[in-house]
């Protein structure tokens, strides 16, 4: 979303709390799932169908992960809906007629690449400071223009998860002439408009002249704030506007002088007219927001949308942002990750039950703790289908919400551990990593085919992960023979009575435990052993945690290659 102007604090008598999830009403039902509960405060207002849910966004960095944060929150609450009966059109704005206010550090290829200005037609961009997102080149040379390669990229993610929506661009609305009615109307009230904005925004004089419409330059392009008069005689009504300096955060962006008139396709409302507009024209019945918008533009939007465009608004639902590794998403400072990129690391249901957690609490979205994700998912799973213990409220959570997180639920399903396939990741053999799998106990002997490549797709995505971030997996396993290696008699023995030991059966910590009491039997420096264990499995001096690791892998390899037989 964007926004414009300072917010200020106006609460009205008849307005609407955004914090739904945070209501405490006493007569309301209590849900196991989130979604179910503002599906009520829709319900609740018995509208017509199909049921519409928004989201939108302003084309102005990257489009990560962060941003699908209000896609996939409409999603679930439009299949609460649904799966209640109703028909739902989940609709998702592209604000691609706002401005361009400053350069991007960073960039987005339409393969999920991100890449520095220095590698695209930046000047296209620079050229065009002022104008709108639409009508600037696109620095990659593939789409129409800057909004359009923006968009196809949040049509991509939303597609990569498996959400319908319907992409609405902004500039398309005004162009076509379907935002046109509500312009009108807008300028026709604009003492009105003026009124309630000068509540919420510093620089606009309830007793001035300021009138709620910004007109695209037709000489240098850009967005002017400046309307000298408004003629809304006849069946196509113009404005006459200046074309002024634009401010843009700490730089001002200077307008050409340019005097002339712009039809009401020609140009946009400001933001916080053009939100509540957007509601109108679309029948929004609900819609998400960040927090941030919860003090800013909720209240003055509902304040221009009853008392302005004279509409009732949607249902609110503030979200809570979530962080990536603990840091807020930034493009400026590279703190992002495209959901292009997620998905070579996970299942795309992993990446849905993440958005499927209560939006009214934050989140870290780490990539270096994905496994603990990608079990929190797992254990959902084995909930649903009633293979393990859970408490009553985790087994309603998992009944309601599983359903909606994966396409065609199937016990039949079989999912690795996610450690343990960043093991079998450690070798590129695929028939070795079945083999390992089943002996291991993790694929029973009469499994499908299907749920046998999909339980081995994991393991592609496990060492994803192990490269990604350099863990403790980011090793290449020597399967095939044994390395080259010399060690005293005193080694060679600790090693042997290691592998007796993992041979009678013990878990990571003991083995761990016993790798340290060996050594010290033997006389052997643990800092050597360990070295000796490295050496014969990675051929390296160093690597992961050795117990875990052993225990992770097939024992009768593991006993053999200690012993020094495979």
């Amino acid at each position: 979303m964007s926004a414009d102007g300072d917010a200020g604090d106006a609460p009205e008598s008849d307005a609407i709390s955004p914090y739904t999830l945070q209501r405490e009403d006493a007569g309301d039902a209590r849900h196991a799932f989130w979604a179910d509960t503002v599906a009520d405060r829709v319900a609740e207002r018995e509208p017509a169908e199909p049921i519409v849910i928004k989201g939108g966004i302003s084309p102005s960095g990257v489009p990560h992960l962060g941003n699908v944060n209000e896609i996939m929150r409409g999603y679930y609450v439009a299949e609460v809906l649904r799966d209640r009966g109703y028909e739902v059109r989940q609709v998702f704005t592209a604000d691609d007629r706002d401005p361009l206010r400053k350069l991007p550090r960073t960039l987005c290829d339409l393969e999920g690449n991100l890449v520095d200005l220095g590698e695209v037609d930046a000047g296209a961009l620079g050229r065009n400071l002022g104008a709108p997102y639409t009508d600037i080149p696109d620095p990659f040379g593939c789409c129409d223009s800057y909004g359009d390669h923006f968009s196809t990229i949040i049509q991509d993610s939303a597609d990569a998860v498996d959400v319908p929506i319907d992409l609405v661009s902004n500039t398309e609305l005004y162009e076509s002439g379907e935002f046109e009615a509500v312009t009108r109307f807008v300028l026709e009230h604009r003492e009105r408009a003026r009124e309630v904005l000068s509540k919420y925004q510093d620089t606009v004089d309830a007793e001035g002249d300021y009138v709620p419409f910004n007109p695209i330059c037709e000489a240098c392009g850009k967005i002017t704030e400046t309307v000298t008069s408004v003629d809304l005689d006849g069946e196509s009504p113009t404005v006459d506007y200046r074309c002024t300096d634009m401010e843009a955060g700490d730089q001002t962006i200077e307008g050409c002088g340019h005097e002339g008139t712009a039809t009401l396709r020609e140009g946009k409302l400001p933001w916080r007219f053009e939100w509540p507009g957007q509601w109108q024209l679309l029948g929004v019945d609900f819609e998400p927001f960040g927090k941030d918008h919860a003090e800013g533009s909720w209240p003055s939007g509902q304040d221009v949308a009853r008392n302005v465009l004279e509409i009732e608004p949607p249902v609110p639902m503030v979200y809570e942002w979530f962080t990536l590794e603990g840091e807020p998403f930034s493009s400026s400072e590279g703190n992002v990750i495209l959901v292009s990129e997620v998905l070579e690391l996970l299942e795309p249901e992993v990446l849905r039950y993440f958005f499927a957690k209560d939006p009214a609490k934050a989140r870290d979205f780490s990539i270096e703790r994905l496994d603990q994700l990608v079990d929190e998912f797992d254990r959902l799973e084995a909930v649903y289908f009633d293979e393990i213990e859970a408490s009553e409220d985790e087994r309603a959570f998992a009944e309601r919400v599983y359903p909606f997180v994966i396409d065609e639920p199937r016990e039949e399903r079989i999912r690795l551990p996610y450690t343990f396939a960043a093991v079998l990741g450690m070798t590129d053999d695929p028939d070795l990593r079945e083999e390992i799998a089943r002996r291991e106990g993790h694929i029973p002997d009469d499994a499908p085919e299907w749920a046998v490549e999909g339980a081995l797709e994991r393991v592609e995505q496990a060492r994803n992960w192990a490269r990604r971030t350099g863990n403790e997996f980011d090793y290449e396993l020597k399967r095939t023979e044994i390395p080259d290696h010399e060690f005293d008699a005193d080694t060679e023995a600790a090693l042997a009575e290691l592998a007796d030991f993992i041979e009678a059966g013990h878990d990571p910590e003991e083995i761990q435990g016993e790798i340290y009491e060996t050594a010290r039997r033997h006389d052997v420096d643990v800092g050597d052993f360990f070295a000796a264990g490295y050496r014969l499995f990675f051929d390296e001096d160093q690597g992961p945690k050795l117990g875990p690791f052993l225990a992770k892998v097939d024992r009768e390899f593991v006993v053999g290659r200690l012993r020094r037989e495979r």
